[in-house]
């Protein structure tokens, strides 16, 4: 009985199955398969690491701030996103387009800026991610990326580190960190289709 208890509440508080939906539906996105196609428009690739890069830029300021990376030296991406991104645009006199779902990331991200537990959702979401199926896309796409690639700790380590600690925010605080989990994934799947849609009108054809 007490077992049964127990395994209920496990997967109550797993995150992975509770966002399971929205995960499936970033991954299934036109743009996923043109960035795994290993024939992506260097442009186009650009554009998607710039609006990456304000997106980890801004999450990343606050969740230093808040002594969120002590246990995970060398995760930050910003800097290897602004690495890849310059390695790959060409045009010195203007900036790739800033997308939609990009501006309202980032004032989302500026209201949670001092809620631990909702930044912590985020980098569940996108920082797994790149260990994760990240590191699939970085032998398809073009450029240096640095921004897949991890040297502080193995990569392992770091899932285990992020997987136990967002597991304990959600012991405690389950629908702030299931809700900004949500967001985070749904906000990647806008930019997937933004994405799409700058490479179908050919952008940068």
């Amino acid at each position: 009985m007490h077992l049964r208890i127990w395994e209920n509440l496990r997967i109550m508080h797993n995150i992975k199955e509770l966002t399971m939906e929205q995960h499936k539906n970033a991954e299934r996105q036109e743009f996923v398969k043109t960035l795994m196609s290993g024939n992506i428009n260097k442009q186009l690739y650009a554009t998607y690491l710039f609006n990456q890069l304000k997106c980890y830029s801004v999450l990343e300021k606050y969740a230093l701030a808040n002594s969120l990376f002590l246990d995970l030296p060398g995760i930050e991406r910003a800097p290897h996103l602004h690495y890849d991104y310059e390695a790959l645009w060409t045009n010195e006199y203007e900036k790739p387009p800033v997308q939609e779902s990009t501006e309202k990331y980032v004032k989302h991200i500026e209201t949670i800026k001092d809620d631990a537990e909702k930044l912590y959702a985020h980098i569940y979401v996108r920082h797994m991610g790149d260990l994760s199926g990240g590191q699939m896309i970085r032998k398809k796409t073009p450029g240096p990326n640095r921004y897949y690639k991890f040297a502080g700790l193995q990569q392992q380590e770091y899932k285990t580190i992020i997987k136990e600690k967002v597991e304990a925010y959600m012991n405690v605080y389950q629908i702030n960190v299931l809700a900004e989990a949500r967001f985070c994934f749904e906000s990647a799947t806008q930019l997937f289709k933004e994405m799409r849609s700058l490479d179908a009108l050919g952008h940068f054809n």
